[in-house]
């Protein structure tokens, strides 16, 4: 078995952990969890240090369990959240379950037959049927409202709030997340539970929970809040979240978040959202600073997260959609790329809207008349003649050329290009 605990601090991956954590793991495989709000029908970057850990988890040799919050979903936590959050119905509840669930997959192994196979659980599946008054008499009375109280979750949405308060709803939060715990440290021999630094507070309920009603020690380990060098939130861009679903976020755009990040933090996020070794990623961070300019710290970062998110293909994909700007493109692999991800390419070109029935157009008219591409046809003659113009990644030097149906892409675009770098979005209406 590998050392879980050590292989957490050298990617900087702890930041707390309860006493005797390290050595519990250490006498042999042990069983862990990490809960997540079935809020959404995908979980997006924000998710993915808590699940990187569950997959280092399983990785040493231990068993993940992964939570998913079916019931505590319904109710919302107030850890650094600054309003309330909408209810959710079950039926929504249970579309997001599902695909959460499948998206796990691709970090854990649910399927072999191993013992650390990892697990999914729904706590609505033990909270369905317990009823209000049995939950105050066995749980309730056991935790104080003082103890409840002094945990920064409940004191920072409070000193925020002064106006609106905290509801009961919210304020029992951390009840039913202790209680999660405790249930499956009785049920599953969950003896630890893995989290982000906001969750502190909601995990410690938890294993106070089981000190007073098992008169037994349980674990909690959580991970630092990721943070971007400019001090803006990570994984959030000007569109929003950046999501693991590839309908919400396409894999062009989800490499080019990561190829974007600045130096500092490559070398923090390489460590953190990769499973390379430590020889390799001090390789490649030695590397990247004998020379930043070619960026290949996060062309790996990209590499690998994009992979392990979409596979192999959809990497590729979106590599020769980053290389469709400024590289030798063709006609082929422009017309591969789905409309999202060639709308992401060509975000912010300069387009025109044009009649299919004015095609076909003599190119010179097309560039200079029915669109503002050349400022006049003579200029649009002579860098045509010259080869500076090209159709869809296709070079045109006859003058005499025909833009017809047959340019069209997707039903509806034609892209136009003037030298090396100017591009233009052509919308056949």
């Amino acid at each position: 078995m590998k050392n879980f605990v050590e292989e957490l601090k050298w990617r900087g991956m702890i930041h707390d952990i309860t006493p005797g954590a390290e050595e519990e793991l250490m006498k042999g495989p042990a069983a862990a969890y990490v809960g997540i709000d079935p809020t959404g029908d995908s979980l997006h970057i924000g998710h993915l240090v808590s699940i990187m850990i569950l997959k280092h988890f399983q990785n040493c040799g231990h068993k993940p369990y992964a939570l998913v919050g079916g019931a505590t979903g319904m109710i919302g936590d107030p850890s650094m959240k600054s309003a309330e959050r909408n209810l959710l119905d079950e039926e929504t509840l249970g579309h997001n379950v599902e695909c959460i669930k499948a998206q796990l997959g691709r970090f854990l192994d649910f399927d072999s037959d191993s013992p650390n196979a990892a697990k999914l659980v729904n706590n609505y599946d033990w909270m369905k049927d317990y009823t209000f008054i049995n939950f105050a008499r066995d749980i309730g009375k056991l935790i104080t409202v003082n103890y409840m109280m002094s945990k920064d979750s409940v004191k920072k949405r409070l000193s925020r709030d002064s106006s609106e308060g905290m509801s009961f709803t919210e304020f029992s939060y951390q009840l039913l997340q202790g209680y999660d715990f405790l249930y499956l440290y009785e049920h599953e021999g969950v003896r630890l539970q893995l989290g982000g630094a906001d969750q502190w507070g909601n995990i410690t309920t938890g294993t106070e929970l089981i000190r007073r009603t098992l008169g037994e020690q349980a674990f909690a380990l959580t991970c630092p809040l990721i943070t971007k060098s400019d001090g803006t939130k990570f994984g959030k861009t000007e569109k929003g979240n950046i999501w693991l679903d590839p309908k919400k976020t396409s894999p062009y755009e989800f490499y080019q978040f990561w190829l974007n990040v600045a130096d500092d933090d490559a070398e923090k996020y390489i460590k953190i959202f990769t499973m390379l070794d430590r020889e390799t990623i001090e390789s490649a961070i030695e590397e990247h600073r004998q020379d930043p300019g070619r960026r290949s710290l996060q062309q790996l970062l990209a590499k690998e997260v994009t992979i392990m998110i979409h596979g192999e293909t959809e990497y590729a994909n979106a590599l020769a959609a980053s290389k469709m700007l400024f590289g030798n493109s063709t006609s082929e692999e422009l017309r591969k790329l789905d409309e999202k991800t060639f709308l992401a390419v060509f975000n912010g070109v300069p387009t025109f809207d044009v009649p299919k029935s004015e095609l076909p157009c003599n190119i010179l008219d097309f560039l200079a008349v029915r669109t503002g591409v050349f400022p006049s046809k003579g200029e649009a003659r002579k860098m045509t003649a010259g080869g500076g113009v090209s159709i869809n990644k296709d070079k045109v030097t006859d003058i005499n050329y025909e833009v017809s149906e047959k340019d069209i892409m997707d039903g509806k675009y034609i892209l136009a290009q003037k030298g090396k770098k100017n591009y233009f979005i052509i919308n056949v209406i």
